[in-house]
């Protein structure tokens, strides 16, 4: 594994722009950056990166299956006492999911470590599904890359063959985010196109327009009943909404489904830790303020509220450093401590390794950049390659 800088395409704005990629700069400050790409073998990815994927998301589904029995468990891990039953319902009804990112901190030099599981509103999907793939291909068009240069990455097959198993041909799903955010519409329209590719019906409604009518099913602005909804907004954002106490009676199907509410929650971390201690690839975690946070806190480690995002309010404590991320009032809900581990570093750069399930298979690979310890809501997109 190694990072390899290279001169960008002349043109890649252009292409971006082509392939209605709106948001490959953000505030100004570049977010796709082809300036250089990380390199790792076939067995890393195989090995290092897909094998624990796969044996970490099972891992997690068993601990969703302890959570939802448990009022102590949803208890600890802040889940509101009126939604647990919506919470647990979708588990054991078995409500379908369509995907999530494990991201890890991998150098090569050893097991890959989890840092949290981003199982509800991952993304960065169009950018890894796509744009990273077409990045690649026309490299290697263009000799800049060897033949036979390859990536891990089938993630947009896979979004589209999960689309169609979720619903039958020509049934209708709507797709909602805020329609003022640049990334999430995009994002969510890059995955409608997907659907409709699948042979699904697909309308758009924004989040803050979807309404409930008199038989207690969610609307759009037309009235059409919503039958399944895929949304980017968070469930713990939503289960604390007016309108949380419809969502049983509305019969919607969503994505992700209420029971992602669990694995979601960087409160996982801790009970992972408790029922695989010593497994290689996870890290020590416990709740602030329990006995076993001590002996953490002693060494390198990173504070993290349950519901934080983008590394906001996280904070990254190493001997004498104390780092912070953007400070945006997470924490409430409580916070947990995890052992610290160092994220793979060139150029300056520090890269969390992004593992993407879909169903229940790990199915790509991505990589995040930024020249702060803490990844935050700013870092670059850089693509990866699977040398020949």
């Amino acid at each position: 594994m190694k990072r390899v800088a290279i001169a960008p395409r002349p043109d890649w704005e252009e292409i971006a722009r082509a392939s209605g990629f709106t948001f490959h700069h953000v505030a100004g400050e570049r977010y796709w950056d082809e300036s250089a790409y990380w390199q790792f073998t076939l067995e890393e990815v195989e090995r290092d990166i897909e094998s624990p994927a796969a044996e970490l998301h099972e891992m997690c589904l068993n601990l969703c299956d302890e959570v939802v029995g448990s009022e102590a468990l949803m208890d600890r891990i802040a889940i509101p006492p009126a939604m647990r039953d919506i919470v647990a319902r979708s588990w054991r009804e078995g409500a379908p999911s369509l995907y999530g990112r494990f991201d890890f901190a991998y150098d090569g030099t050893g097991p890959a470590k989890l840092l949290e599981y981003n199982a509800d509103t991952p993304t960065s999907i169009y950018e890894t599904a796509y744009f990273q793939w077409e990045w690649l291909e026309d490299m290697v068009a263009r000799g800049n890359l060897p033949a036979g240069t390859d990536q891990f990455n089938r993630l947009h097959e896979a979004l589209m063959e999960r689309f169609g198993t979720l619903l039958t041909p020509g049934s209708l799903i709507h797709f909602s985010s805020s329609a003022d955010h640049v990334e999430d519409r995009q994002t969510v329209a890059y995955l409608q196109d997907l659907a409709g590719q699948a042979g699904l019906d697909t309308e758009f409604v924004a989040i803050d327009r979807i309404g409930l009518d008199g038989d207690g099913r969610f609307v759009d602005e037309r009235q059409t009943v919503i039958g399944a909804l895929f949304k980017l907004y968070p469930w713990e954002d939503m289960l604390r909404e007016p309108y949380a106490a419809a969502v049983p009676g509305s019969k919607t199907l969503f994505l992700e489904p209420a029971w992602k509410a669990i694995l979601s929650n960087k409160a996982i971390l801790p009970l992972l830790w408790e029922r695989h201690k010593g497994h290689p690839n996870l890290l020590p975690a416990a709740f602030v303020g329990d006995g076993q946070a001590d002996a953490i806190e002693a060494g390198a480690h990173v504070v993290k509220p349950f519901f934080s995002r983008e590394g906001a309010d996280v904070v990254l404590v190493d001997g004498a450093t104390r780092l912070t991320g953007t400070q945006q009032g997470y924490g409430a809900e409580g916070r947990i401590v995890q052992a610290h581990a160092a994220l793979a570093q060139g150029g300056g750069q520090h890269a969390v390794i992004g593992a993407w399930i879909v169903g229940n298979e790990p199915v790509a690979l991505s990589v995040r950049e930024d020249d702060h310890r803490i990844t935050r809501d700013l870092a670059r997109f850089v693509p990866h390659v699977i040398a020949p």
